[in-house]
């Protein structure tokens, strides 16, 4: 049976990033918790969480030419596919190297995925929704991504456990692509410039022009997520914390997200993205700021995990949604790219800095670090907003 609606496209396209979410959910704290049973130091870890997103980095530049010429489905089966079967060759290939080069490959082809759903939804969906819309995709991926870490729990039955059922997972989502008609037609709209490397640079050029503070936002939200996944973990094992507290607490962050992705993505479309992040990064950092001051107790992180998902969690769907409020409609393909670019570079800083962190000062500090780079981004998206209005006026 093929569905033609926008709202059966959008829920076959929410399911499959849900997947895409639970297993980079699942992988991140996963291999962090191995690697401390096996005696990695922080700093390693952190840096090897960097291959996944050093993946979606390097991919991000190829990613448009062949969105454009052969569509969104064609693309979402490589990217399901691809990440499939890494996963299933974790356990195979156990080694450090080997996982770092499989981490990029899953890079790789979850970007793929996520630029061909992600695009397909933004240059589809009518403008006065588009903050609604976003909000839900976003919860979407939220929900993988909360499931991930109890799931990286199942390593006490076997490290292979976790990666198996992840593989399987997924290998069951990505077909539901099959169920949209006209999925195979669909493509991007076309600026009628040929796309090349170069092209691709112009356009990202034009992006930074018109929306460069928008950008910073799921650079900040890949740079505390990737860090959360991944360097909490091993900074709560050297705090006395049990992995089964430590899975418990990880997903509090994207519950937060979940119970208020909507109505902050709705808020957002009635009061302004870029006024309304203002808010959101000022009481974000107050409550990273808190966790630094109960750094050793499970209920006080618990619920501050919960509370700081809320404000947040939802700053990736924010600005995806912040810039295509100020580009031009026929650079939004190359926006998602250059965000998910963005996202990457932030999810590659904040593993490294924040395992460096932990290692330096003895598993003594973590959470303060992420206070100070809000601050700068709110410092950003205050003089962003200054020269917004400016623009309009003139």
């Amino acid at each position: 049976m093929k569905f033609t609606s926008f709202r059966a496209r959008f829920i076959v396209l929410s399911i499959i990033v849900c997947i895409s979410g639970f297993s980079q959910g699942m992988l991140l704290p996963l291999i962090s918790f191995i690697f401390e049973s096996r005696g990695v130091s922080a700093t390693l870890s952190g840096f090897h969480t960097a291959g996944l997103y050093l993946g979606v980095f390097v991919s991000s530049f190829f990613i448009e030419a062949p969105l454009r010429k052969y569509g969104y489905q064609k693309l979402v089966i490589f990217g399901g596919v691809v990440v499939a079967v890494s996963l299933f060759l974790f356990p195979i290939l156990d080694s450090i190297m080997f996982w770092f080069i499989l981490r990029i490959i899953i890079g790789i082809a979850d970007n793929v995925l996520h630029m061909s759903t992600q695009t397909w939804l933004t240059s589809t969906t009518p403008q006065h929704k588009i903050g609604k819309v976003i909000a839900v995709y976003g919860l979407f991926f939220s929900l993988g991504f909360m499931i991930g870490p109890k799931v990286a729990d199942l390593v006490v039955f076997g490290t292979h456990v976790p990666f198996v059922l992840s593989s399987v997972v997924t290998m069951m989502a990505w077909p539901l692509i099959f169920t949209l008609k006209g999925a195979s037609e669909a493509k991007p709209a076309s600026n009628n410039v040929p796309i090349t490397f170069l092209s691709t640079l112009t356009n990202f050029k034009t992006v930074i022009v018109f929306g460069w503070a928008a950008l910073m936002f799921p650079m900040l939200y890949g740079f505390y997520e990737s860090s959360l996944n991944s360097n909490f973990p091993v900074f709560a094992l050297r705090n006395g914390f049990e992995i089964s507290q430590i899975t418990w607490i990880l997903p509090m962050f994207n519950l937060g997200a979940i119970l208020f992705q909507l109505p902050i993505g709705s808020l957002g479309d009635r009061m302004g993205r870029g006024r309304l992040l203002t808010w959101l990064v000022s009481i974000g950092s107050v409550g990273f700021l808190l966790m630094e001051l109960n750094k050793e107790s499970f209920v006080m992180l618990t619920v501050l995990f919960a509370l700081t998902g809320i404000v947040c969690g939802s700053m990736y769907s924010l600005g995806l949604g912040y810039l295509t409020d100020v580009i031009p409609k026929t650079h939004i393909a190359a926006g998602n790219l250059l965000i998910s670019m963005i996202f990457s570079i932030g999810s590659i800083i904040g593993p490294v800095l924040g395992g460096a962190l932990i290692g330096v000062s003895g598993g003594t500090l973590y959470f303060s670090f992420f206070t100070a780079v809000m601050i700068l981004v709110l410092i950003g998206n205050v003089i962003f907003q200054h020269q917004l209005k400016n623009r309009m006026n003139s």
